[in-house]
């Protein structure tokens, strides 16, 4: 018998974390604190607070299950140990969506920094990086994880040259402004904000090329959630402190004005080429994701194997990588998919409400399997704070508008009517 190839496991502690916070620290956090501070005003730091407790709870619980089951599959291989084999694909299937669309809107807005320096066509330029990236992630993890290193490094240095700039500020202005404080506002603030804080799951995703995955990836979790936490609400007061919340709110380069008043244009300019390398590195990270996604579920038969399919040099998915590559370039030749784009979020709310159930159905259903980490507190055997993320997701998730909810049941519905199909046909060529 054929031995089948595998990932290359050669990540350590110190790549996965900077990977996971090069995901976060994407151009969501470039864009959205703007928008964010002209819904909650100079309470925005308290929206970015609550998205950063929702993230963490959620995170905690993605700790958990990637200790218990070290699969690139991940969301997939959580939910259908939890609730079976179709919801787990629907999860998966939703997760990948999710990834894709994400990658797509991220390549266009690095499209548009580029264009605005050199005058070429966004959409174009898009698909360059689509596809530069792609080449990266299919020569190899360790290649891929040191240029994200690398630029992780770099988009942090600008994040925190706004926090330096705004700590002599701070001390001026009142934290809390109760004369305008809105409990609805700064709820509305935080699940926008939330797409600055997505990427943390996507460290799941690497636990086939990760060294000792079950004690390495929850421990990069917790780390990227709690760094990216306190830099983002350093960053939010920061930003309101130097320009106020009109001025940042009417931005359209906020972080970049940020800098621009304090030293001019020449940090103008710097800012937006930071901007490059995080939108780069952001990208760069969710297509190494999301191949891995497709090559897990694959690999379990839930896709053609065809995708899981392993490069006997790079040790890479190429068909995977191809097929993400091809998608996520249509998606991104379109230009304005801002309606697909803002589904993303009510679908990892989606996801991350089943990620933590699967956490509570699991203590229950294999309270014998070994977790080398375990989400603390609990009461009569349920865990508290899987409970209180399912609450926190479903909080943030009213605030998003019917259409887009109804963008999201058409995804699912798609997600499904494939896996009914393709079952279908499996167990006729099976019984043929």
């Amino acid at each position: 018998m054929k031995k089948q190839a595998r990932l290359h496991r050669v990540l350590g502690l110190f790549e996965t974390t900077l990977s996971g916070i090069g995901i976060i620290f994407g151009a969501g956090i470039y864009v959205l604190i703007g928008k964010a501070a002209g819904i909650a005003g100079v309470n925005v730091w308290l929206s970015f607070l609550l998205a950063a407790i929702v993230a963490a709870l959620t995170g905690l619980s993605y700790a958990e299950l990637s200790s218990m089951y070290p699969k690139a599959s991940a969301e997939y291989e959580y939910s259908k140990n939890a609730f079976g084999k179709r919801a787990g694909f629907l999860v998966g299937w939703l997760a990948l969506i999710a990834g894709i669309v994400s990658a797509s809107t991220v390549a266009l807005g690095f499209g548009g920094y580029l264009s605005a320096l050199t005058g070429l066509p966004m959409q174009w330029l898009a698909v360059g990086v689509i596809i530069v990236c792609s080449f990266i992630v299919f020569l190899g993890i360790r290649q891929t994880a040191w240029i994200a290193v690398l630029f992780t490094l770099v988009e942090s240095a600008g994040l925190v040259v706004i926090v330096f700039i705004g700590l002599p500020y701070i001390g001026k202005m009142d934290l809390l402004d109760f004369s305008s404080f809105n409990f609805t506002a700064v709820f509305e603030a935080a699940a926008l904000i939330f797409f600055a804080f997505i990427g943390f799951e996507e460290i799941v995703r690497m636990s086939e090329e990760t060294k000792n995955p079950k004690k390495i990836i929850p421990t990069a979790l917790i780390i990227a959630i709690i760094v990216s936490s306190v830099v983002y609400v350093l960053v939010a007061l920061s930003s309101v402190a130097v320009l106020g919340v009109q001025k940042l709110s009417e931005s359209s380069a906020p972080l970049a004005e940020v800098a621009f008043s304090v030293f001019g244009e020449t940090a103008f300019f710097t800012i937006a080429v930071i901007a490059l390398f995080s939108t780069f590195n952001t990208v760069l990270l969710i297509l190494l994701a999301a191949s891995r996604l497709v090559y897990g579920i694959g690999k379990d038969k839930e896709f053609p194997e065809i995708v899981a399919s392993i490069h006997k040099k790079t040790k890479t998915p190429w068909v995977a990588i191809i097929i993400i590559m091809v998608i996520s370039s249509s998606l991104a030749l379109l230009g304005d998919i801002s309606l697909v784009a803002n589904a993303t979020d009510f679908v990892l709310f989606s996801v991350f409400i089943a990620i933590n159930a699967s956490v509570i159905i699991l203590r229950f259903k294999e309270p014998h399997c070994h977790r080398a980490f375990c989400v603390p507190g609990s009461v009569k055997g349920i865990p508290i704070l899987p409970v209180a993320g399912i609450f926190a997701n479903v909080v943030l998730a009213i605030h998003i508008s019917l259409e887009i909810i109804a963008v999201m049941l058409v995804m699912a519905f798609l997600g499904l009517l494939y896996f009914e199909i393709y079952k279908k046909n499996s167990k006729i060529r099976t019984t043929g």
